[in-house]
């Protein structure tokens, strides 16, 4: 297996189980059990980022490219009037 190979293995394993500890950490009621899955995530994202950068140096991974201003402003003005109009027909029912 070349190094490539592992690197992005352990890269998507790495983003697989913070979704994971996200999900646990949505459904746990138990204050000390959440508290320690948070710590789990915080340092799994750690892990996933260190390994992000090592991709992106050696040439594995290429990022996508910079979003435009006009892109972003488009997609707040999209996503806000969305949350706006769920917001008013939730209030109406």
């Amino acid at each position: 297996m070349q190094e490539r190979d592992i690197v992005n293995d352990i890269l998507g394993g790495t983003k697989a189980s913070i979704n994971c500890y996200t999900t646990a950490i949505q459904e746990c009621a138990n204050q000390q059990l959440r508290s320690t899955l948070q710590t789990l995530r915080d340092e799994a994202e750690q892990m996933q980022y260190q390994l992000y950068q090592i991709a992106e140096q050696k040439g594995y991974y290429t990022p996508a490219p910079t979003a435009k201003s006009n892109d972003i402003n488009q997609l707040k003005t999209t996503l806000t009037s969305a949350v706006n109009s769920t917001s008013s027909g939730n209030q109406m029912q």
